[in-house]
């Protein structure tokens, strides 16, 4: 398996195969967005405990997504299994990702404290009231904390954002599938540009109708990832 390099258009492209995917069965769609976001709330009440444990299954998660998606391609049914048909092939693995991810944004975190001090750590986590002066150093500090928060968080979104795909369907170690997300990710930085801006303007659409236009946009969403990893990724075998 290995990354081809694809052009700017494919940005938009993506998220048109995207739609096209979420057509072929739009309510059972919806059913597995609703069900996933429960859930997300469900871990959520255990606070730090279920939100450590959700991070960690997000990539099951995703995988099963995906294998809906992969279903829906082949001419298939996209049933509500698919949601947890992760935790049928290569749960492992997938799990490993998770664990891999929650580390790196704890690292990132770490990092980000340390670098805006502890003023700004009191403030943040007990809502420790500042003087004028103090503000002033605590912003300049917040401004410094974003910036590291966001070069680090890319190459970390970029190292998993392709990874739970490689795993479920190309069998890769963790850490593989990250290396090789990474660099397809680098290879086709502008079409994925242009797909961020392009789902960052859905975003506002959707929000006008009191955000029904969500309903549509976040299928539309999952299974755009899996168009981009069909435009992108490239097996050797059937090649040569």
């Amino acid at each position: 398996m290995k990354a081809k390099q694809v052009g700017a258009k494919q940005g938009l492209q993506w998220i048109v195969n995207g739609f096209y995917l979420f057509r072929c069965n739009p309510l059972i769609w919806i059913i597995l967005c609703v069900s996933l976001l429960s859930i997300a709330v469900a871990f959520s009440y255990a606070q730090i405990i279920g939100q450590i444990i959700f991070t960690i299954l997000s990539p099951v998660f995703m995988a099963g997504l995906m294998s809906g998606c992969k279903a829906l391609e082949q001419d298939k049914e996209l049933k509500i299994g698919h949601l947890f048909s992760g935790f049928q092939v290569n749960t492992i693995p997938l799990i490993t990702l998770g664990g891999i991810y929650l580390v790196g944004q704890i690292l990132i975190i770490s990092v980000a404290i340390l670098v805006g001090g502890d003023t700004l750590m009191d403030l943040l986590l007990e809502g420790k009231r500042v003087n004028e002066n103090e503000l002033k150093s605590v912003s300049g500090n917040m401004l410094s904390a974003t910036l590291v928060v966001l070069a680090l968080s890319v190459p970390l979104m970029m190292a998993t954002w392709f990874a739970p795909l490689l795993i479920m369907f190309d069998r890769m170690s963790p850490f593989t599938a990250m290396r090789l997300s990474f660099f397809a990710c680098l290879s086709n930085f502008i079409p994925l540009q242009i797909y961020a801006i392009s789902l960052i303007i859905l975003a506002i659409i959707s929000s006008i109708p009191y955000g029904l236009g969500f309903f549509i946009l976040i299928p539309t969403l999952f299974a755009s990832i899996y168009a981009s990893y069909k435009a992108i990724f490239v097996d050797i075998s059937e090649t040569e």
